[in-house]
């Protein structure tokens, strides 16, 4: 097994009364853009602190590129760490160019080099003059980026980099991130809150919940196989029903699962709103309430007959509207044993 550039071991933070890191354990493999994600005060940025050396340890351990970082006897400094760092405000000094805020922490004779060469990987060849108030915040970004690529870091650590932008430029900014992090051929830990981004940017998404990794995993298989339900509400829209599993069956309201758990087993099904199809039928006993329309693809507000009601989420292609009756088709789902803990306190 290749050996982790990254490697947190049963790292522990407290902040007076609070603990902010209990028991984080994370691997992030070579070359690889890792999402860090979680809700506020989830410990997300004090763990990217630790991993940078602006953050010292409780308990526990970082290893960088195989090496001994933190431990109870060593705690090399961040300057020493090869390390990276996009902060959340950019942190670009506001009285030098741009060129030489990139440049700042380059040393010897290809100083010039370097900086020409990042400027033109993050797309400001022609930038380097300009002085950081004459910038776009997407343009700020690329050069704290920029300036984090320089010294020609084994890891770069991005903290909410995307907070400041308006909601265009963030997601443009993050396919753009994602290309230059390509490019540059880097390993990337990215810290956000925000769920989508995470899925959409990160070959490897780990998500955070009161101070300790709950998942780790591919964006698809920690969105389509949660661990736990917190998991599954947390990365996206979930619908959740009880049921009891009878006979190899799992009854729900949209349809019956087969299963091979115990019979008599209290279970939790939980779905995605895009598993559900809803189809056009007159005899149908479900209907739908409400819709809306996003282009490709429209929300359906559905009342089953039990009154109780639900969301789907279908192509715009298939023309359903409010006062349609419907069958409704479960395409996947997700069992989680009822008696199993929910997820992390």
């Amino acid at each position: 097994m290749t050996t982790p550039i990254i490697s947190v071991s049963d790292a522990s933070v407290s902040f007076d009364d609070t603990r902010a890191l209990d028991g984080f354990s994370l691997d992030v493999p070579v070359g690889a853009l890792v999402a860090l994600v979680g809700p506020s005060g989830c410990g997300k940025t004090t763990a990217l602190r630790a991993i940078a050396g602006f953050q010292d340890l409780d308990a526990g351990t970082v290893s960088i590129r195989g090496e001994t970082m933190v431990s109870d006897k060593i705690n090399v400094p961040p300057e020493k760490r090869r390390v990276g760092m996009v902060f959340q405000e950019y942190a670009l000094f506001p009285h030098i160019s741009v060129a030489e805020n990139v440049g700042y922490g380059v040393r010897g004779s290809d100083r010039v080099r370097r900086v020409a060469e990042v400027l033109d990987l993050v797309g400001l060849a022609e930038y380097g003059s300009r002085f950081p108030n004459e910038l776009s915040g997407g343009e700020q970004q690329r050069v704290a980026l920029a300036r984090a690529l320089a010294p020609e870091p084994d890891v770069v650590l991005l903290d909410e980099p995307f907070s400041n932008l308006d909601a265009p430029q963030r997601e443009r900014m993050r396919r753009e991130l994602k290309h230059i992090i390509r490019a540059a051929r880097v390993t990337a830990v990215l810290v956000t809150h925000d769920q989508s981004e995470a899925l959409a940017i990160a070959d490897i998404v780990a998500v955070m919940r009161s101070g300790r990794i709950a998942q780790v995993g591919a964006p698809p298989d920690v969105y389509r196989s949660p661990v736990d339900p917190w998991v599954a509400g947390f990365l996206g829209d979930a619908v959740m029903f009880d049921s009891t599993v009878v006979e190899g069956v799992i009854e729900t309201p949209i349809g019956d699962l087969d299963s091979d758990v115990p019979s008599g087993t209290d279970v939790q099904v939980m779905v995605r709103p895009e598993w559900i199809r809803p189809v056009q039928s007159p005899t149908a006993s479900a209907c739908v309430t409400d819709t809306e329309f996003y282009g490709h693809d429209q929300r359906a507000e559905i009342t089953l007959a039990d009154g109780s009601v639900i969301e789907a989420m279908v192509p715009s292609i298939d023309a359903i509207k409010v006062g349609d009756t419907v069958t409704l088709t479960l395409l996947d789902a997700v069992v989680f044993d009822r008696k199993e803990p929910a997820g992390l306190a």
